[in-house]
């Protein structure tokens, strides 16, 4: 719960950091700018609150790994609801105005995760877990989109050295294996979800695992 609110935190900060100019730089995700990737984290905290407060009586059937559906092919950008974000953060003209509303959202959306029982069965997406694991879920969200954020714009800090750990050991548990030790977590993440190509050296110390890979969240 701790580190999902650190990452949220410093994914926001990210963003109030930036310059209006940086609006519409690329992002790391395929097909969308820096502002688009913003109106994403609005609806991410949107999601966040909503879940929260949707009690479920079944018993869990997914946790913070079994949370991502995975699959091996990277985003276009094409996708109708990522074309869908576009036209939306498009609307809102003023990167003045898209951050406020991320403000707003995510504030709320940070608190309530603070105020939330771990244990309580929450559902989202057809699923059930704890309200614990579904926040653990998004530290994978945050980190990954931390990322995207900075990809193209080198002075957005990096997220949290402990939430890029933790993303990379839920990764690797995804993938049912381990990144070489030479990876660094950042690294990691990056080749592992399709977000940078492995170098040539990079895929003789991955191995087996380079055939694999990307492991592409959603």
């Amino acid at each position: 719960m701790e580190l999902f609110s650190r990452s949220w935190a410093a994914l926001r900060g990210a963003v109030a950091g930036l310059a209006d100019e940086d609006f519409a730089r690329p992002s790391g995700c395929a097909g969308w700018l820096v502002r688009d990737l913003v109106c994403h984290l609005v609806i991410d905290a949107q999601d966040v609150l909503i879940t929260l407060v949707t009690p479920a009586e079944a018993e869990p059937n997914r946790d913070a790994v079994t949370y991502w559906e995975v699959t091996d092919t990277p985003p276009t950008g094409d996708d109708p609801l990522d074309a869908l974000i576009v036209r939306l953060a498009a609307a809102y003209e003023e990167p003045g105005l898209l951050t406020f509303h991320l403000d707003d959202v995510g504030s709320a959306a940070g608190r309530a995760a603070r105020l939330a029982d771990p244990a309580l069965r929450v559902g989202t997406r057809d699923v059930v877990l704890t309200a614990g694991d579904y926040l653990s879920a998004y530290v994978l969200e945050w980190t990954l989109h931390h990322l995207d954020l900075g990809a193209h714009l080198p002075d957005v800090a990096a997220p949290p050295a402990d939430g890029l750990a933790r993303s990379r050991e839920m990764l690797e548990e995804i993938a049912g294996a381990a990144f070489p030790a030479s990876f660094s977590d950042r690294d990691a993440l990056l080749v592992g979800t399709g977000r940078r190509v492995p170098t040539a050296a990079e895929k003789t110390e991955l191995g087996e695992l380079a055939a694999r890979l990307p492991f592409v969240l959603g």
